[in-house]
Formats: structure tokens, sequence, C-alpha cells
């Protein structure tokens, strides 16, 4: 078994920068045509850049009708990578009843969204996969002042083995990575607005037992393998790609 995506289609949402785009450059090596989609279009078309295997699309993961349009004039879909997200930051009493939609929104029900769309197809196809960026804060580990994000990231793993378990004799296999800190413009917005971007970095380091941030690569990697046929026998899994965080 060779870990090739050749004549395979992979949409990936959040692919302007970090995990997605990582994702999005990782899959197109192996193979894969990738439509990569951002709500930032400036973003994800640079990712398109020099790469024959890469189409960018604009993409609104909250908006239904869009999604939907795009899944229709997108063709088969054999890979999914549901990458977008947002993190609040606070604990419950600091959590307004629009921080905590907002974050179902963006990180579950976006992925609810895309999957339905995408579904369909595959299981005419009888074959596809689908991979959920979720988190180590999730149903995995609770972390300080990550109320909502854990929340809505742990409901991710439950999508996720809930999808796997409908349709594991239906060809489909769904998969969740949770990472844990990793490098990417957000994080690197979220630092500065500490008002101290040395300090609070110093502290994302110490909290990873190897000392240092993942990389989005490093994530990309686990989405390629959960991609393709290498990993053929797993679905429903949650995998922890975190530094040792968790251990």
């Amino acid at each position: 078994m060779t870990h090739t995506l050749d004549g395979k289609t992979a949409l990936v949402t959040a692919a302007g920068n970090g995990i997605g785009r990582a994702s999005a450059e990782a899959l197109a090596r192996l193979g894969a045509q990738v439509i990569a989609t951002d709500i930032d279009g400036a973003a994800v078309a640079s990712v398109s850049e020099g790469s024959d295997n890469i189409r960018a699309e604009q993409l609104d993961v909250l908006d239904a009708a869009a999604v939907q349009a795009l899944i229709k004039s997108s063709g088969p879909i054999h890979i999914l990578v549901n990458c977008a997200g947002w993190v609040h930051d606070g604990s419950i009493l600091d959590c307004a009843e629009t921080a905590w939609d907002r974050s179902f929104d963006l990180n579950a029900k976006s992925m609810f969204r895309l999957t339905k769309a995408v579904l369909p197809g595959m299981l005419h196809a009888g074959a596809g996969s689908i991979v959920n960026i979720a988190s180590i804060v999730s149903s995995e580990k609770g972390a300080p002042r990550r109320f909502a994000y854990g929340a809505s990231k742990a409901a991710i793993i439950g999508m996720t083995k809930s999808i796997a378990a409908d349709f594991v004799k239906d060809g489909i296999r769904c998969n969740a990575i949770c990472p844990g800190t990793v490098q990417s413009p957000s994080l690197e917005d979220r630092l500065r607005a500490t008002g101290d971007f040395d300090t609070a970095l110093a502290a994302f380091k110490a909290r990873q037992p190897m000392g240092r941030l993942g990389t989005p690569e490093e994530i990309a990697e686990m989405v390629c393998y959960l991609a393709g046929d290498m990993s053929a026998f797993t679905t429903g899994q949650a995998f922890a790609v975190d530094g040792g965080w968790s251990i």
C-alpha cells in the first residue's frame, strides 16, 4: 500500500494559514486535487500559487447556501478536512451567550454543515475520509480559560465518533486530530492581545512537555495519514498530536 492520493479530490477549510494551509499543501504534494477554502480570499489565493493541484475558493463556512453551492459545483469529494475554528478566552463566568454561540457555530456546526453536504457523494462512491481538527483541550483535557473552546472541541470528538459509527459499513471513515498548541498567525494574534507577547509565548511553551510549540506541518502529516489508504482500518478515533501535553 503506497502513500499516494492520486485521483482523489480533497476539500480543506480554513486553508489560508496555519494547519489548514499546511494540510492543503501536503495533500497536494501527495497528488490530491485540493480545493482550498477560507473566508479570507486573499490568504487562500496565495496557497494555490505555484501548485497545479490546488484550487482556491473563498468560503464562509457559516453560510449554508455558500457551502451547498461549492459542493454542488465541485464534483465528488473524496477527502474532507474540517479545520475552521475560533478560540474564546475565558471561563464560564467570562462567556457571554454570543461567545458560546460563536464557538459552537464556527468550531462544531461548520463541520456538521460541511460533512452533511459532502457525505451523499461519498456514500454514492462507497468511500471517503473525513478528518476533523479538534483539540487536546476538549473531552481529552481541560485547560484554564478555554471553557467555550473546550466544550465545542469536545463536541467535534463526539460528532466524529457518531459519524464513524453510522457509516463504517459504507466505506466512510471519520477521525479527529487533537493538536496541542501549534504555531499559527491566530495564536500570534492572541499572544499580542495579552499585551506581553514574549511572556505569553513562554507560558504556552512551558505547558508543552517537549518545551516547544507544534508546527502546522506536523499536524498536516497526521491529516495526510488519515486521509489516505494507509489508515484504511482506522475510524472513529481522536489522535493526540500534542507534544506530550496529555500524558
